[in-house]
């Protein structure tokens, strides 16, 4: 009486090695300017120096963008120069390039007429 499942180890291990590729493709950001919004509502832009498959990033002369003390979603004009810094995966939100992105009205907002 012979089990039958003896050749599906290497087909598991085939498997697991694919499944370590990262989804994203940071690679195009290296050497240029990011912006990363992080949970809790923190955002930082800097230079994008390095990454791993975690999402974990190393960012250079980077600038924290401090919120208001009253409005936690509210960003001010005050930053914070951070400079080198790793940030930590599991609390990266959203990363996009810092050229090209610009902030616009929100559309689901009915506009009021006078």
């Amino acid at each position: 009486m012979a089990s039958g499942g003896g050749g599906g180890g290497s087909k598991m291990a085939d498997k697991e090695k694919k499944k370590k590729e990262s989804i994203l493709d940071l690679s195009k950001y290296i050497d240029k300017t990011i912006r990363v919004k992080f949970q809790g509502g923190r955002e930082a832009s800097g230079v994008l120096k390095g990454f791993d498959p975690l999402l974990n990033l190393v960012l250079d002369g980077t600038i924290e963008y401090m919120r208001d003390p009253d409005d936690q979603y509210k960003l001010t004009e005050d930053t914070r120069q951070l400079g080198l810094v790793v940030c930590r995966g599991t609390s990266v939100v959203l990363i996009c390039p810092q050229d090209g992105m610009e902030a616009i009205p929100n559309p689901f907002i009915q506009q009021q007429d006078g």
